[in-house]
């Protein structure tokens, strides 16, 4: 894990509401071309974008196989769910409302410029977010994500682009987990999904998931300071 704290590094948090997922990938990558451009500056711009996805939306990641989606994309779109394919790396999974999406888009070229150590401290923040639930979430050696038994809470898929992070992380908060029957999550066939208001079993705060989120974000990548601008900041 990172754990160092820099003056330098500065976070500016970006709360898009719920969006759709074609204009939420135009904000992250308008915020990498921000990234890149102020690498060399004192400012060193890096965001945390939050997002809820609606209308629902199934993804498939580089190199996925459209056989673990298991109705045509005219079906999904009579029931309201959007089909893209996406740059990041992984499967297929699903995005929609009650799932706390979060989009880094941070250089790693101030973090280490190692994408396994930039997987694994994502799947830290999740552990320790989960922690503050007292939930056990844990890694599992074969699948990147976060855990709890055989059952999928969070899903991670990235993307890179001369070391400026993109895409990220999805945290089942009050998910519909039904809606996961529409695919086979991330190719795994013998296990689950699950949600924080499952595991828990009461409501939970999105906004107040997304708070501890930010939080335990900057707590693992070291930023020393986290702001937050309206989602016309970029």
């Amino acid at each position: 894990m990172t754990d160092v704290t820099s003056d330098e590094h500065n976070l500016t948090v970006i709360d898009l509401g719920r969006m759709d997922y074609a204009s939420a990938l135009g904000v992250q990558l308008r915020a990498v071309e921000w990234v890149k451009a102020g690498r060399e500056t004192p400012a060193r711009p890096e965001f945390l974008l939050l997002v809820e996805h609606d209308p629902p939306v199934i993804t498939v990641g580089r190199g996925g196989d459209q056989q673990n989606i298991r109705h045509s994309r005219d079906a999904l779109g009579a029931q309201g769910v959007e089909l893209h394919e996406s740059s990041r790396g992984g499967d297929v999974t699903y995005h929609g409302p009650g799932q706390l999406v979060v989009y880094p888009i941070i250089d790693l070229a101030q973090h280490g410029r190692d994408v396994h150590r930039y997987l694994r401290d994502l799947e830290e923040t999740v552990i320790r977010l989960l922690g503050r639930y007292d939930l056990d979430g844990r890694r599992d050696p074969d699948y990147t994500g976060v855990w709890i038994g055989r059952e999928k809470v969070c899903a991670i898929g990235v993307a890179i682009t001369r070391w400026v992070t993109y895409h990220g992380v999805a945290l089942n908060v009050t998910t519909d987990l039904d809606r996961f029957d529409l695919i086979v999550p991330c190719g795994i066939h013998d296990r689950g999904v699950t949600s924080l208001a499952t595991l828990l079993g009461r409501d939970v705060k999105l906004k107040s998931v997304a708070t501890d989120f930010v939080a335990t974000f900057a707590e693992v990548f070291g930023f020393a300071a986290v702001t937050e601008a309206p989602p016309d900041g970029i």
